[in-house]
């Protein structure tokens, strides 16, 4: 069965206007229930992860000046959010719900969490509605845990998953690959293992030769024991903060040309959400739900 993480705090109350979408994460598992693609059963709700695998990737001194709410207006207004200890439970619920995932990934091949992919916290710093880092976590918990050796993350999200770079950028026992928008945010970028930078306004043939000529050969050389999946749909031509021209069938192109390589290579898969922005609600579900339709006809 298809496990998915997800706890109602995900969907955190945001001053009005605020342009993060933060009601995908009450519509989405909605939307799965409605059409059948899930059950209740496939949702598990994750709760605190211990503190010590939080530390294994990100530094002391942030960790709990962000518990205290001590961080400097400066540092709260890169984040992207309003801090409030609600806020630092979610980040904490969400880490945890990709640690719990990863067991159901090496028991049924792949798993879920709704939320997730908070590409852009490094280890000692909050960025761009991120504040800590849930794969980065999850992959240091599986090594921690010898569950596996060889990790490799494939961020599709449009945006480079700079801090996920930062975090592994001396560990060699981590892969970190990143296809992202050329003339997007971050501006500064960072050096991932391997980044690829898709031209600003390239359509779905275009993004999708890309990721062909790259994949499958990157797994071949890194021989990664578990994949990490950082699966944005801000990649689409809609997306208010994309700059990309995919549309939501290349979207669900793409996730099933990955999801697929992972299946047919027996390598265990974790799944998180990453980035949406798109101006309407519905598109941005669609997307993501695409990629939960695909997992069950792959895998089940």
């Amino acid at each position: 069965m298809l496990k998915i993480a997800y706890h109602p705090i995900y969907k955190h109350p945001l001053p009005e206007g605020h342009r993060f979408p933060m009601e995908k994460y009450e519509l989405l598992p909605r939307q799965l229930l409605h059409e059948g693609t899930c059950s209740e059963d496939n949702f598990f709700e994750p709760g605190f992860p211990e503190e010590k695998y939080i530390l294994n990737v990100h530094d002391k001194d942030y960790f709990e000046r962000l518990c205290n709410l001590n961080l400097s207006k400066k540092e709260i207004r890169r984040s992207g959010f309003p801090l409030s200890e609600a806020l630092v439970k979610r980040e904490m619920i969400i880490a945890d719900g990709t640690m719990k995932a990863v067991h159901y990934s090496l028991e049924n091949g792949i798993s879920f969490n709704i939320a997730g992919g908070t590409h852009h916290a490094y280890t000692n710093r909050a960025e761009a509605f991120c504040l800590l880092n849930d794969q980065a976590i999850a992959a240091r918990y599986l090594q921690h845990k010898k569950l596996a050796d060889k990790i490799l993350i494939v961020d599709l999200d449009v945006h480079q998953g700079n801090g996920t770079a930062e975090i592994f950028q001396d560990d060699p026992s981590v892969f970190t690959f990143s296809m992202h928008g050329k003339g997007n945010y971050p501006f500064k970028k960072e050096k991932s293992d391997l980044d690829i930078e898709v031209p600003d306004g390239s359509s779905d043939d275009n993004y999708l030769k890309l990721l062909k000529e790259t994949l499958p050969g990157l797994i071949e050389k890194q021989k990664p024991d578990f994949i990490f999946y950082l699966s944005g749909v801000d990649i689409l031509e809609t997306d208010k903060l994309g700059r990309l021209s995919c549309t939501v069938n290349g979207c669900k192109e793409r996730d099933r040309f990955v999801l697929e390589t992972c299946h047919d290579l027996n390598i265990p898969v974790q799944c998180s959400m990453g980035g949406g922005y798109s101006k309407e609600i519905r598109v941005i579900i669609e997307a993501h739900a695409n990629t939960y339709r695909l997992a069950h006809e792959i895998y089940f």
